[in-house]
């Protein structure tokens, strides 16, 4: 996540500078964007439990399924040309949903254990990163533009919803602290990761995937706290009516998001160049080229054709509404 703003079509810098722009494809991390996520891998817990347990498919067939869920949706976002909340979000909740039912299948059917899965999950999800970096591609998960930096980010989602699982399941289960003192423990680290971002200098990158992969198991512990009977430490919602009332809640945010889109475009960002060798890379949106405006005209520069009027800073962790 980078801090400094993105150059609004009308700035110095890009009359000075005319390089191509291309539209955004990922959101900005923004609080609504932490609350969605928190909401999306909540459903993501109970949706999982809702068609492996309660409705007995068990946890195998249950991956396979959502699996192909996440395969049908990634392939829409990544064919997408700009950001689609609906569909950036279905991408969300499918690897959610998945990650729960393939950590069970692991954990539980595969005899692993939370603590070896997670081991193993951590694993897999550091040499993602590896390759990433080695990739070139922008670290900068909100200014990610190239089909092959989209793909290495969604690997790495579903596998930190998946970590996130076995995480959740390790605080609940075998450290035995119980669905609300872990849902409590980690909204506490939460915050101090907020805190960190506004008041240290750490990695704003190295922040949000942290909080990425402990979001899974804050929406994990929320959601069994909320569906599980009470001699379990739940409220007994069942699964049935707590995925109701997620999905609701889910539906209701990302139609407030798509209505803020339309007020507040996203602004575009500049042409992927890797990071290593500068060269320049395959976009994976829509190009948009400066136009030259007519001289003589009041406030007259360098426009970017089709871009937004209102651009605005790329912030991580900000409090200021999603776009």
């Amino acid at each position: 996540m980078s801090k400094p703003s993105v150059p609004g079509p009308r700035s110095p810098e890009v009359a000075q500078h005319p390089v191509s722009y291309v539209t955004r494809k990922l959101p900005h991390v923004t609080a609504v964007f932490w609350i969605l996520k928190i909401a999306a891998t909540t459903l993501g817990e109970t949706g999982g439990d809702l068609l492996a347990q309660t409705l007995k498919v068990g946890y195998l067939t249950s991956t396979l399924i959502f699996f192909a869920m996440f395969l049908v949706s990634v392939v829409f976002q990544l064919r997408a040309r700009r950001f689609h909340p609906a569909i950036f979000w279905t991408v969300i909740v499918t690897t959610s949903t998945a990650g729960t039912t393939m950590s069970d299948f692991m954990n539980r059917t595969g005899g692993l254990g939370y603590t070896l899965g997670a081991v193993i999950l951590t694993t897999c999800l550091g040499v993602i990163f590896l390759v990433w970096w080695r990739s070139g591609q922008t670290l900068d998960v909100e200014n990610v533009a190239t089909f092959k930096g989209e793909m290495l980010y969604w690997i790495a989602i579903l596998f930190s919803n998946t970590l996130g699982t076995s995480s959740g399941d390790f605080l609940a289960d075998d450290a035995g602290i119980g669905f609300r003192n872990g849902f409590l423990l980690l909204a506490g680290i939460m915050a101090l990761l907020a805190a960190a971002h506004y008041l240290t200098n750490i990695n704003g990158t190295l922040l949000f995937w942290i909080a990425f992969v402990l979001t899974r198991p804050l929406g994990a512990t929320a959601g069994d706290s909320l569906s599980k009977p009470l001699d379990h430490g739940g409220l007994n919602w069942g699964t049935e009516a707590t995925s109701a009332a997620l999905s609701g809640i889910l539906v209701v945010l990302v139609l407030y998001q798509i209505s803020h889109l339309r007020r507040h475009p996203l602004e575009p960002v500049p042409a992927p160049v890797n990071r290593r060798t500068g060269a320049p890379e395959q976009l994976n949106g829509r190009r948009i080229e400066p136009v030259p405006q007519p001289a003589g005209e009041p406030g007259a520069s360098v426009g970017l054709d089709s871009a937004p009027a209102r651009p605005r800073p790329t912030l991580g962790l900000s409090t200021e509404p999603d776009s």
